[in-house]
């Protein structure tokens, strides 16, 4: 290589390293480095001009400025690395100790309707009986009529149900209980018959600390030969114990529901007095007969509960409107 072009080199190796020691951020740094060692930077155009020199000066020219890339290169790479370590330091001496471990992320959780709902369903789900769900927007067919609840009903009126369409054949309104699935599966199932559905239903009535005008249910339904009241005592008496405890006592008493015969209400001993917990029954011949069970063959059970007010008893929550608020005070507690 020419003495010229030795002296050419050098020259360009201290403008280099001059301009790099005079960058301070990061947006110089990354000047620099496209200047002198990007795709269309000095160097990269030094090389190209190799091919411009004479045969026997070519090959020790570009190893010189290959050479020259490498050095600054790692000059770059150190610079880089040192303005890092400063960024660190102002980071440090802002009042920010970055050796502190980070901070978790806040975490969501089960809705407490949903986690009573889970372990109601679990226990269940663990005697047999299998979880179905049904459409929230339902016919009046199934919601009263197939079970056996009469045309003048005081629960078909607006005070009671919150009808969508009243004038249409099939009239159409949001559920009042998840009853409906109890007709819907018996329609397509033959017994035996053990289900749980769970779901939002919707009545139009005035709000307060035990009345929502939406609320969860849970309903159930046995049916196969042979099935007795005392089979319906002794699952509740075992779905009771599972959620409040082995020495909780039970209480049934008569009481009526259009779709059941007889019927009765289900009570548990809380803090001396009786609290009822659920209505349930024998299921009405009527409503085995006009799903096309036989109902001199088959009998069954069913019951329905509020996720809400069984949570309402295991937690000691005094409104049932607190499920509904969404607020985070009462939600984050669960």
């Amino acid at each position: 290589m020419s003495e010229s072009a030795s002296a050419s080199t050098q020259e360009l190796e201290r403008a280099a390293l001059d301009s790099l020691a005079a960058a301070e951020s990061e947006s110089e740094l990354e000047e620099w480095r496209i200047e002198y060692l990007g795709r269309r930077g000095v160097l990269s155009s030094r090389l190209r001009s190799v091919g411009a020199l004479p045969v026997e000066e070519r090959r020790e020219a570009g190893a010189s400025l290959n050479r020259l890339k490498n050095r600054l290169s790692n000059a770059f790479d150190e610079a880089a690395e040192r303005a890092s370590g400063s960024a660190d330091r102002r980071s440090t001496d802002d009042g920010i100790d970055i050796t502190l471990p980070g901070r978790r992320p806040n975490l969501g959780g089960l809705h407490p309707s949903e986690m009573m709902m889970r372990e109601i369903l679990e226990v269940f789900n663990d005697m047999g009986f299998q979880t179905v769900e049904g459409p929230i927007v339902e016919l009046e067919k199934y919601n009263f009529d197939m079970l056996n609840v009469p045309p003048d009903h005081p629960a078909r009126d607006l005070q009671d149900t919150l009808w969508i369409d009243r004038e249409s054949k099939d009239r159409v309104l949001l559920r009042t209980q998840t009853s409906p699935m109890q007709v819907r599966t018996m329609e397509k199932q033959r017994p035996p018959v053990r289900i749980v559905s769970p779901g939002l239903c919707f009545r139009h009535e005035a709000t307060d600390a035990t009345h929502e005008w939406q609320f969860h249910q849970i309903e159930g339904l046995a049916v196969d030969e042979g099935v007795t009241m005392s089979d319906l005592k002794g699952t509740l008496y075992e779905f009771a114990r599972r959620i409040f405890g082995t020495q909780r006592k039970i209480r049934f008493r008569c009481d009526y529901f259009p779709f059941v015969e007889p019927g009765v209400d289900v009570s548990v001993d809380w803090d001396g007095r009786w609290v009822e917990i659920m209505g349930a029954g024998m299921v009405h011949p009527k409503v085995l007969e006009g799903v096309g069970y036989d109902s001199s063959k088959y009998t069954g059970f069913a019951f329905g509960m509020g996720p809400e007010r069984i949570a309402m008893l295991r937690y000691n929550i005094e409104d049932i409107r607190h499920f509904f608020s969404n607020d985070l005070r009462f939600l984050s507690q669960f």
